[in-house]
């Protein structure tokens, strides 16, 4: 969602490619569309969309997706 944005470079979220299974949980939960999905792992499309709300890390079933939310 590319019209939505608060502070430019500090939202706290992280992706850990080696750790996806590509369930694409990250992206259902996601209210912002953050994520995509590229050769089967889930890839941050949108950096500064994150608004830290934490769904993504929380649904995550492998801990592939962390953030700290409302610190950016």
């Amino acid at each position: 969602m590319k019209e939505f944005r608060y502070i430019h470079g500090v939202s706290s979220l992280c992706l850990d490619q080696s750790l996806c299974i590509g369930c694409k949980m990250c992206s259902r939960v996601c209210p912002q569309a953050v994520f995509s999905h590229q050769g089967g792992k889930a890839a941050i499309q949108d950096h500064d969309g994150c608004m830290e709300c934490g769904a993504c890390g929380v649904n995550c079933p492998v801990g592939a997706v962390s953030v700290n939310p409302g610190v950016g």
